[in-house]
C-alpha cells in the first residue's frame, strides 16, 4: 500500500492543531525542519515536534534540513519523532553513520534523504541501517516546486537494490507530489509520498489524501 505523509510545512501555523488533526486519515505527518544553512530557510525545530506529538497519532516523519544533525537527533526522538532522516550530503560519512546510528538506538526508525543531484550510490554504505530512505524531487528548502522527473531512475536504482537485498527500507519521495505526480512516483518504486500543497490546499483534505492513494495505488499496480 502507498502510505501519504502530509507536509505540515504547507499547514496554518497559527492553526497547527487544526490543520494536524485535518489530515487524521494520512499513513504519517511529515515535518520538514531547516536551520537556514543547509537550506536556505528556516521552519520549525525540536520544541515545535514536542508540542505537536500529543495532538496526533500519526507516526511523526521528521525530515531533518539542518547541518551536523548528530548533535540533534537524540533530542528529536526524545520530542516524540518516529521517523528521524538525515541528509546524506550534511556531513561526512563517518557522521551520518553515527547519527543513524544514535537514531536507532533511540529505538527509532532512521532515515537517510538524498538531493536531487546526489546520486544513489550516495546511499550504498548507509542501507542496511536505514529503515526509510528519501529521494527529495525538488531542491530542499521551500514549498510549492515543481515534481523533477529526472529524479526517478535514482529512485529504480534504489528500489532494484533494496529488493535484491530484501532490506525493510521504504521509499519515499518529496516535493511536487499532486494527482498526476503520485502515479509517476509509484510507478518508479516509491512507498511513501509527501504531500504538502497538494494536500492542504484542497477544499476537503481527507478527500485528497485518499485520492492520492488511490491513484497511486492504482498506477503502481498497472
Amino acid at each position: 500500500m502507498v502510505k501519504i505523509a502530509p507536509s505540515i510545512l504547507s499547514a496554518d501555523f497559527a492553526n497547527l492543531e487544526r490543520d494536524i488533526r485535518r489530515v487524521s486519515s494520512a499513513d504519517y505527518l511529515h515535518v520538514d525542519v531547516m536551520d537556514g544553512c543547509f537550506v536556505p530557510n528556516i521552519t520549525i525545530g525540536i520544541p515545535v515536534v514536542q508540542c505537536i506529538r500529543p495532538v496526533t497519532e500519526l507516526p511523526l516523519d521528521v525530515h531533518l534540513m539542518i547541518e551536523r544533525p548528530a548533535r540533534y537527533v537524540e533530542r528529536f526522538c526524545q520530542a516524540g519523532a518516529d521517523i528521524v532522516t538525515v541528509h546524506v550530503e550534511s556531513d561526512t560519512a563517518e557522521n551520518t553513520a553515527k547519527a543513524l546510528e544514535l537514531i536507532r538506538g533511540c529505538g527509532k526508525r532512521a532515515g537517510l534523504a538524498l538531493k536531487p543531484a546526489t546520486p544513489a550510490e550516495a546511499a550504498l554504505p548507509f542501507l542496511d541501517q536505514c529503515a526509510l530512505v528519501l529521494v527529495m524531487t525538488v531542491e530542499p528548502g521551500f514549498g510549492g516546486q515543481s515534481f523533477l522527473a529526472d529524479t526517478m531512475p535514482k529512485l529504480r536504482r534504489l528500489r532494484q537494490w533494496v529488493d535484491q537485498r530484501c532490506l525493510p527500507c521504504e521509499l519515499e519521495v518529496d516535493g511536487g507530489i499532486d494527482l498526476v505526480t503520485c502515479r509517476t512516483a509509484a510507478e518508479n518504486g516509491a512507498q511513501v509520498l509527501v504531500a504538502g500543497s497538494a494536500v492542504y490546499r484542497a477544499e476537503n483534505l481527507q478527500e485528497r489524501i485518499q485520492a492520492l492513494r488511490e491513484r497511486a495505488e492504482k498506477r503502481s499496480e498497472a
